[in-house]
């Protein structure tokens, strides 16, 4: 009987396409990444979706100022994004696009569907509006005034608009909030949007503009004269980057998302608006959403005025790409606020890296090869099962930056191993216990290569190759097989080669 294979479904944000991606876009893609690579391990199957979100007043404002028509604007930074994507080694299953004419055409259903269900109707909407969230606010989202997100006071708008009736799911949304059977992590934003709930409750949302006002948009199918707010249009990339409705079989097999990710600032339509339509759409609701906090460069917020703004593809050629998703993964605890620091950057680089993993698995394999001229030794009985054991706890928990101190925990141990042991003694007086001293090293930093490998891909690969092994072959393993104790084969020649993390130059 076969065993039932598992599925993982997760999601970024689709990122707006207003600029090129920065280090906070890059930061939440390769966390989805990490999860990804860590579920694939595991043997489950996993779906991965991110892309870009390219409709909206923000968009053609920033287009006509560029001196371009909007869909050549998007085309340019939908194409940055995929390309930093590829330069970070994402692994993503979809890039999504919400000008992709078949997501277009959903969106268009989707929207008729709603309105003949009276769940759209028209009206006027008056309220508060900061254009740079695109969002609508309540009087108690401002701080003295203001958009706290971007310093400016909203608009009061007033318009003929066609509303989703977002209020009747007030209850319904609220209770499942509650329950955690619609899970907002961490607790602190579950509490921040039962607040919202309890204290705001749920409005009745616009959901169209005049086309004459906000041409770049999908036309209503029931009205040529609105076009779609953002919001709606931008959603439905969750159910669409699957091939739905067409696709029933892969849609049937991965939702609901196990797990989509995003930063706090887009938390509370993520919590009111889309969980509302999905309701009134009859399908499931998200298993997860998990929110992590914004970045801050030096402590200061990222803006294009201070100059600070961060490009990932800059950061990958200068320092690595391994080595910038290690510095994010543990860096930044996983559902916080962090900031960005190049000195801290180059001083984990130097201590965490070119120290501490490179240094060890140099030490040892030099050490393979001075006293059993690079042949692995024969085997001896050992176990990284705590470190295993931790690691996969907290990988569970969403806690990326605890799982990699569990790795480095146990390079701590190796390298206090080696000094315990002094195998350049033993090599004069007790060559058995040499034997097994290097067994246990090569051995343990096979495993540290696994436990590493949804972080750091590449290095983990080079780790494979400098013990004698094919990583294509290795990782053909189930995890189950690959946490055993005893991979390594007596005899086989080890491939030291180069050093894997060589030191910053001053």
């Amino acid at each position: 009987m076969n065993k039932k294979v598992n599925k993982f479904y997760i999601t970024t944000p689709i990122y707006y396409v207003n600029a090129k991606p920065h280090i906070g876009h890059a930061y939440t893609t390769i966390t989805a990444d990490v999860l990804a690579r860590y579920h694939r391990i595991r043997g489950e199957d996993v779906y991965f979706l991110t892309g870009t979100d390219e409709h909206g007043a923000k968009i053609q404002q920033i287009a006509d100022k560029a001196g371009k028509k909007p869909k050549e604007f998007v085309d340019e930074i939908s194409a940055a994004f995929s390309a930093a994507w590829d330069t970070l080694d994402i692994s993503n299953d979809n890039f999504i696009r919400t000008t992709d004419p078949a997501h277009e055409e959903v969106v268009k259903a989707v929207a008729q569907e709603l309105f003949d269900k009276k769940f759209i109707y028209k009206g006027k909407y008056e309220a508060l509006y900061c254009v740079g969230c695109e969002q609508y606010k309540t009087r108690a989202e401002l701080v003295d005034g203001k958009c706290p997100d971007h310093k400016c006071e909203p608009e009061i708008r007033s318009e003929e608009a066609y509303l989703f009736r977002m209020s009747e799911f007030q209850n319904e949304l609220l209770k499942r909030i509650k329950s955690d059977k619609f899970k907002i992590s961490p607790e602190t934003r579950k509490n921040e949007m039962i607040s919202f709930y309890e204290k705001e409750g749920l409005k009745d949302v616009a959901i169209s503009r005049k086309k004459e006002n906000v041409p770049w948009g999908i036309e209503l199918p029931f009205d040529k004269n609105h076009t779609l707010y953002v919001w709606i249009d931008a959603f439905l990339n969750y159910l669409t980057g699957l091939g739905w409705p067409e696709n029933k079989d892969k849609y049937k097999k991965f939702w609901p998302a196990d797990i989509q990710l995003m930063s706090k600032d887009i938390l509370r339509v993520h919590a009111t608006i889309w969980p509302a339509m999905l309701l009134a759409m009859g399908e499931k609701l998200p298993k997860q959403i998990f929110v992590h906090g914004y970045f801050t460069i030096d402590g200061q917020k990222m803006s294009k005025s201070l100059g600070n703004v961060v490009d990932p593809v800059e950061l990958a050629q200068k320092y690595g790409v391994d080595e910038v998703r290690y510095f994010l993964s543990r860096e930044i605890s996983f559902g916080e606020d962090g900031d960005f620091s190049f000195i801290r950057l180059e001083g984990r680089y130097n201590a965490d890296l070119a120290n501490g993993l490179g240094n060890l698995a140099a030490r040892v394999l030099t050490m393979c090869e001075k006293y059993f001229d690079g042949k692995i030794p024969e085997k001896t009985s050992g176990s990284v099962e705590r470190t295993w054991q931790s690691y996969e706890i907290n990988m569970e928990k969403l806690a990326p930056h605890l799982a990699l101190k569990d790795v480095w925990d146990l390079i701590a141990f190796c390298d206090q191993f080696i000094n315990t042991e002094a195998p350049w003694q033993l090599a004069k007086v007790d060559r058995e216990r040499l034997a097994k001293v290097i067994y246990t090293l090569l051995e343990t930093i096979r495993h540290i290569a696994w436990l590493i490998a949804p972080f750091m891909p590449m290095t983990s690969d080079k780790i494979f190759e400098q013990l004698g092994l094919k990583p294509e072959t290795e990782k053909k393993k189930s995890l189950e097989e690959a946490k055993v104790w005893g991979g390594l084969i007596p005899g086989k020649k080890i491939k030291k080669g180069s050093s894997l993390f060589p030191r910053l130059a001053k």
